[in-house]
């Protein structure tokens, strides 16, 4: 079947956080959330802010995203709060949501970078009549803080279907989400094409189901990296590429 529709990973194939940018929107995170308990009484707490906020990354990977499930970022602020020793319920909306944006927000202030040749791809890509698709893989940025990122880079108005793990409940390479991607495009598998830097996630996620797979290498990697999958599949891409621009003479 011709090819109607490409989509791709978001961090490190479109977007990526050198380790300079990840100290910086860590440290934003870690001064507003610790601000914000001082505020409403909490000083003796908020001084285990990082512990609590290490904490949090070790039991979403252990109890969620080791499983290729998602957990909300409201979530994410209960279970950090449970870490300090506090108890969630005991705090009221605003005090919850205070937080919440705090935590997400922080890429939004000190965004990530386009990857190379990433904003030319796509508009050349969407010039061409292809329709468009991302899916991320969220962590601690939720898709809605995304979606204002991709806007403010100049990059959201020309995707035609955004996907967040965090919104969808699953991850890649859960099929799920793959099938709404479909979905949302409108078009089927073998008329889809798949671009991400994670050969087990992104490549092998979309060659199961029967879309094409590309291996993006880029030769510089920032932070939103994956931990390795012990699968043991031999994966073989459709194609390898360590440019983005190198897509635009495989359609």
């Amino acid at each position: 079947m011709p090819l109607k529709a490409i989509a791709f990973d978001l961090w490190e194939t479109l977007l990526t956080d050198t380790p300079e940018l990840s100290r910086a929107q860590e440290q934003l995170r870690l001064e507003r959330m610790e601000r914000s308990l001082v505020a409403r009484g909490f000083s003796a707490e908020a001084h285990r802010i990082e512990e609590a906020y290490r904490k949090l990354w070790r039991t979403c990977h252990e109890l969620y995203w080791s499983v290729d499930v998602d957990v909300p970022c409201r979530r994410q602020i209960e279970l950090f709060l449970e870490a300090l020793e506090l108890d969630p319920a005991s705090f009221d909306e605003d005090a919850i949501a205070e937080l919440e944006h705090v935590y997400a927000r922080a890429a939004v202030e000190i965004p990530p970078k386009i990857v190379d040749g990433a904003d030319e791809v796509i508009s050349t890509l969407k010039q061409r009549g292809y329709r468009l698709g991302l899916i991320s893989n969220t962590g601690r940025t939720p898709g809605y803080a995304l979606r204002d990122i991709l806007d403010n880079l100049g990059l959201a108005s020309s995707i035609d279907v955004m996907l967040f793990s965090n919104e969808h409940g699953e991850c890649k390479p859960s099929q799920s989400i793959f099938e709404e991607l479909r979905r949302g495009l409108d078009v089927s598998f073998d008329e889809l094409m798949f671009v991400g830097d994670n050969l087990y996630v992104d490549v092998h996620g979309a060659q199961r189901l029967g879309m094409r797979g590309v291996h993006f290498v880029p030769p510089v990697r920032g932070t939103a990296v994956a931990p390795p999958v012990e699968h043991g599949l031999e994966i073989v891409a459709d194609a390898t590429i360590s440019d983005l621009r190198e897509l635009l003479t495989l359609v």
